[in-house]
């Protein structure tokens, strides 16, 4: 493809040169023949400086935000992040105007409602693929995670990929870094859900104004020609500037459930969506995944699927890591989450508490070189709800994990003493499991379906699930 071509994408752009571009490259350590190399000002460096790199190993062209005093072919653009994600699409020839998009962002939920969604749609004949934080996964093909939102070359070579596999629907999580970096830039969304919001990710927007301001760019009428809204939660009214519905089950909304029964393993309920009924069996515990289950409903029911097809993929569904239930021992039942902000953390335990008839424990730990400030409001959180905490890391990253575990003891302390810190996350799990006894309920949160721990630059192989199913003897 021409870079001539790829310009026409782009609504402000200076073309010096023309070459033939053959591939995308983003970084100039594996740029070769014929790459298109894309440079912008990053947060922590300029990746301009790389472009004489990628230069010397074969890219044909290069997309920068200032000329270059480099003999190739370049492409000036006003803002180079934008500028990828438009020439990514083009060059996967727009794989998204090939199938239905939904496109699902909030602070918590969103892994669960991508995959019940996904789920409907394939029960109702429509093949779908989902992207997020666990990865991609389309017809038999599951690919490994990254980000929530993978970088736009990676998004839309994978959804082009989606769509010559016969997929006529992609769900997408779509996190607010994703919006605010204008990596899903091209996408014109046929749903946008939204599921919460909370704070997180303080550390990259600062305020949580910012942080609100990035999520509501997917609700406009440039980005989305639907959504799905929870009207439970107060921001949802913010957001009302497309046609939409609404789902609830504290707020009167377009979509509601009745619920039936109520256990540690699931949910048997009715859901109501615009006065179709539905009579479902949801495998997950706690109220915050009967409503991701009416989000999914309302989304998936806007691309055609009616209550059988609800019924049958919110009954199949599975969501690693997600309040998902690992063994019982001694008599108490073990847990892994996600949980990883004071709002998810808190859902999850008042989920288990209502079905525990011993002792609530929780092990948990914060990621270092985030959100500061949310440490001691974990601890405060953990305090309220559970019986005993155990208090560990969790990818410390290149921070000190005992100064991380001090400043969530700073939240814990004024309300508790019940807990123990215990640096190395393995270890701490030995400690919590053995302290169950019959009746009690483990939940090891922070990391889900997560399979490294992160220290010190370092990903090593790690995974809360396995190490817990090999501790108490589960095959």
């Amino acid at each position: 493809m021409k870079l001539s071509e790829l310009a026409g994408e782009l609504r402000e752009a200076e073309l010096t040169g023309d070459a033939s571009v053959s591939g995308l490259c983003t970084d100039s350590r594996v740029a070769g023949e014929g790459d298109l190399f894309f440079c912008f000002r990053g947060m922590h460096e300029d990746a301009h400086i790389y472009a004489a790199e990628a230069a010397d190993r074969g890219a044909a062209a290069i997309v920068c935000e200032r000329r270059l005093p480099l003999d190739v072919a370049q492409l000036v653009v006003p803002d180079g992040r934008e500028a990828m994600a438009n020439i990514s699409a083009a060059f996967y020839r727009h794989p998204e105007r090939e199938m239905k998009m939904v496109g699902i962002t909030g602070t918590n939920g969103k892994t669960t409602t991508a995959a019940m969604t996904a789920a409907i749609l394939q029960e109702a004949g429509i093949p779908a693929g989902r992207v997020g934080t666990l990865g991609a996964e389309y017809g038999k093909i599951v690919v490994p995670p990254s980000l929530t939102t993978p970088d736009p070359v990676s998004l839309f070579s994978l959804l082009r990929e989606m769509a010559d596999a016969g997929m006529k629907a992609a769900v997408m999580e779509v996190s607010a870094h994703a919006l605010a970096l204008k990596k899903d830039a091209p996408i014109f969304y046929d749903v946008a859900v939204f599921t919460n919001l909370s704070r997180d990710h303080l550390d990259f927007f600062g305020t949580m104004e910012r942080y609100a301001a990035a999520k509501k760019l997917l609700f406009t009428p440039q980005k989305c020609a639907f959504a799905v809204l929870n009207a439970d939660d107060a921001f949802s009214r913010n957001l009302t500037e497309v046609p939409h519905m609404t789902y609830g089950l504290e707020t009167p909304a377009d979509a509601f459930a009745l619920v039936e029964s109520d256990t540690l393993r699931g949910f048997r309920a009715v859901l109501n969506v615009q006065d179709e009924l539905c009579e479902v069996t949801i495998p997950m515990t706690g109220r915050h995944n009967l409503s991701n289950a009416l989000a999914a409903a309302c989304a998936a029911w806007r691309l055609g699927a009616r209550a059988d097809a609800v019924a049958r993929g919110l009954r199949a569904v599975r969501v690693e890591g997600r309040l998902e239930w690992v063994a019982n021992y001694r008599g108490g039942d073990i847990f892994v989450d996600f949980a990883h902000t004071p709002d998810g953390l808190e859902k999850s335990l008042l989920a288990l508490r209502e079905h525990c008839a011993g002792r609530l424990i929780v092990l948990f730990g914060c990621g270092g070189n985030r959100d500061a400030g949310k440490r001691a409001k974990m601890g405060e959180t953990a305090a309220r709800h559970a019986d005993f905490a155990v208090i560990t890391s969790d990818n410390p990253r290149y921070e000190d994990a005992y100064s991380i575990i001090s400043a969530i003891e700073a939240g814990f302390c004024p309300i508790s003493t019940s807990y123990v810190a215990i640096e190395e996350r393995e270890r701490a799990i030995r400690y919590a499991v053995d302290l169950l006894s019959e009746g009690d309920i483990l939940l090891v949160a922070g990391k889900g379906g997560e399979k490294y721990q992160e220290i010190m630059g370092i990903k090593y192989d790690y995974d809360d699930k396995t190490f817990l199913e090999k501790l108490v003897g589960k095959s």
